[in-house]
């Protein structure tokens, strides 16, 4: 009975002593804050630095800190970067800094939809309506009430969820609305008014912001802000997805493409394969993994090509600079993506993708040496004259018949009769035909 009654207090007990747990909050213990520029225009780059360095974050357990200043970007970037802060165990702080800073159109989206929003003095925020481009008349504000109506939807639910102005937020799409830091801060789009980064951890040290996973203490105070270095992979993609270079990419990648198909035998529509996948990895019309992916395969079956094919020419390059381009872009580094691995292993599958296409290409290069070497080559004439050779027939005086020379056949002529099976040496080589006298 005893017994009983024990297992029967066993789930208070528990409960008194979780009970700690339950109320207790997570806290930055890191010595130092990682920061991220998201300057210039907002592309495919941008989302794959902030979710490395998102990861980064959360492996120390430290706030990620923005400094913003942009003119907007693309939406489906935007979008993704959202979806990361929303997503993230750690507080994500979007800062519009230096002074002069904008946070226009994809900047709003993001600053609004961060954990803590702030500005520096003189700088601005807003002008969120969606913009088209079009070929024959630039860019182009969309008025399309579907789109409009979900995109400020969407801005004033990401208000809303700080407990920010919700009217202002969707006065950014419908009437692009400006705001300055002073009258975003008194309108309360944002919490802060900070001169400088280190003004502004002073002020969010010892905030509480709701993340993913509860609520979160931010400690800010003494930190040192460390801004993050994009990894090799992410150097690449933020050429490929500079606007223009990767449109230049797409338009060239497309014409020599064209012209090769119509005009084959010149090269010209393997460079453009390359050229228009990484101008749709660029433009975002693919994705980077999808794009990775594609380069490989196309990488593989230019170099099987090459090894159908006698030398090492354009074809066997290509595909080289393909693998090697598509393994830095095949592995994403997102910790929302689909690679739950540690940072590590990642790192070393990085290298591998690395290490692998080099081995190989050193390979098909000594490959190339070799067959330059045998091709440059005078034609290799065996040393044949002063060999002694068997008849394999009668060969008559002035007339041609045939002989054995080790392992090989020749025809043959002598100013003599010769006898089958009779031993002959060679005196003088005479294009295919030998002239033999008896041994």
């Amino acid at each position: 009975m005893g017994n009983l009654k024990a297992l029967k207090t066993l789930p208070l007990i528990l409960i008194l002593f979780s009970l700690p747990l339950l109320l207790y909050s997570a806290e930055s213990s890191a010595e130092h804050i990682i920061a991220v520029k998201l300057d210039g225009t907002i592309t495919t780059m941008s989302s794959e630095v902030v979710g490395e360095a998102l990861q980064e974050a959360a492996a120390l357990n430290t706030p990620l800190l923005l400094v913003i200043d942009t003119p907007g970007g693309n939406l489906d970037a935007t979008m993704k970067i959202i979806e990361l802060i929303e997503r993230a165990t750690v507080p994500v702080i979007g800062y519009v800094y230096p002074q002069g800073a904008k946070a226009w159109s994809a900047g709003t989206y993001i600053l609004l939809s961060t954990h803590i929003a702030a500005m520096a003095p003189h700088t601005i925020m807003g002008s969120a309506q969606p913009v088209a481009y079009n070929p024959l008349g630039g860019t182009q504000p969309i008025n399309d009430t579907k789109t409009i109506n979900a995109l400020t939807t969407f801005l004033v639910e990401r208000a809303r969820m700080h407990g920010r102005n919700e009217t202002a937020a969707a006065r950014f799409i419908k009437e692009n609305l400006n705001l300055s830091a002073e009258e975003a801060k008194k309108m309360g789009v944002i919490e802060f008014v900070a001169e400088s980064v280190d003004d502004l951890l002073k002020m969010v040290d010892g905030v509480e912001v709701q993340t993913i996973t509860g609520t979160y203490r931010i400690k800010t105070v003494g930190l040192k802000v460390v801004f993050w270095e994009p990894s090799l992979r992410l150097q690449i993609l933020k050429v490929l997805s500079d606007p223009l270079i990767s449109y230049v990419l797409f338009i060239f990648g497309l014409y020599a493409l064209i012209f090769g198909v119509t005009s084959p035998g010149y090269g010209s529509e393997v460079i453009g394969a390359i050229c228009l996948i990484l101008g749709l990895i660029g433009l975002g019309l693919t994705g980077v993994f999808i794009g990775g992916l594609i380069l490989i395969a196309l990488g593989a079956i230019l170099l099987l090509a090459e090894l159908l094919t006698p030398g090492f020419g354009l074809m066997g390059g290509a595909g080289f600079v393909c693998i090697i381009i598509g393994g830095l872009l095949l592995f994403p580094t997102l910790p929302t993506g689909p690679w739950l691995i540690s940072p590590d292993l990642l790192n070393s599958l990085l290298l591998t993708t690395l290490i692998i296409p080099l081995t190989i290409g050193a390979f098909f290069i000594f490959a190339a040496y070799k067959v330059i070497q045998a091709r440059r080559r005078p034609p290799a004439v065996r040393g044949i004259v002063g060999e002694v050779c068997i008849a394999v027939e009668d060969i008559p005086k002035g007339s041609i018949g045939l002989v054995r020379c080790g392992a090989e056949y020749w025809q043959a002529t002598s100013d003599q009769d010769i006898t089958k099976g009779q031993k002959v040496k060679v005196i003088q080589k005479d294009g295919p035909i030998l002239k033999v006298k008896p041994e």
